[in-house]
């Protein structure tokens, strides 16, 4: 359980995440350490966390793994879009959907974007979600909560917000793609802001 004020991990190396999720722990209070704050240097052995078949196996691991080497509470997601079009893909695999370990960041995200339209291509039906599987493991504690948006995938790319997908994906309940939207607007009704929304209260007690 945990109290206002006390210090957590974020363990991501995803700076769009880290964006998003800072104020949602800032609300309850929580002093937010990120990987690189808490001298945790990247090893290969994260590329083994998510192998699993679902989002919520993939972000207990990291959990798991990241508390194994910090010793405090941990929080930890895995997240991804869904195309039922697709088969379910880009699914788990969305952040490597395109099999290119030579891309990061933003070169990664045109690529995988790439492709998706690519499979796209000719097919009428374009609804999508989100998912976010959030994680938490503490002391004698392991939590783990899902949350989903739905929208639809367009052809042409629209504002340069957040990240991934976004400016692909209309969500419905805004009528804009994510790339569109303010922080404070995306953070309203999106996948990651609800699955840790109810992880934290889960968990947390007032102090």
């Amino acid at each position: 359980m945990l109290s206002g004020s006390e210090q957590v991990l974020i363990a991501t190396r995803s700076a769009g995440k880290l964006r998003e999720l800072r104020p949602l722990f800032a609300e309850r209070g929580l002093v937010v350490m990120d990987l690189d704050e808490a001298g945790i240097a990247e090893s290969p052995k994260e590329d083994w966390l998510e192998v699993h078949a679902t989002f919520e196996e993939n972000a207990l691991a990291k959990a798991k793994y990241f508390r194994g080497i910090a010793r405090m509470p941990v929080f930890a997601d895995d997240s991804g879009l869904v195309v039922p079009a697709l088969g379910g893909d880009p699914g788990v695999l969305s952040k490597r959907w395109s099999g290119r370990p030579d891309l990061s960041g933003q070169a990664l995200d045109d690529e995988n974007n790439r492709l998706l339209l690519e499979r796209l291509r000719g097919v009428s039906d374009r609804r999508a979600h989100y998912v976010c599987a959030a994680a938490f493991v503490g002391s004698g504690r392991e939590t783990v909560a899902t949350g989903e948006v739905h929208g639809t995938i367009i052809d042409a790319p629209r504002g340069t917000g957040g990240f991934g997908y976004d400016p692909y994906f209309v969500s419905d309940e805004l009528g804009r793609t994510f790339g569109e939207v303010s922080a404070e607007e995306k953070q309203q009704v999106s996948h990651r802001a609800r699955a840790f929304r109810a992880v934290l209260s889960a968990i947390y007690f007032e102090p």
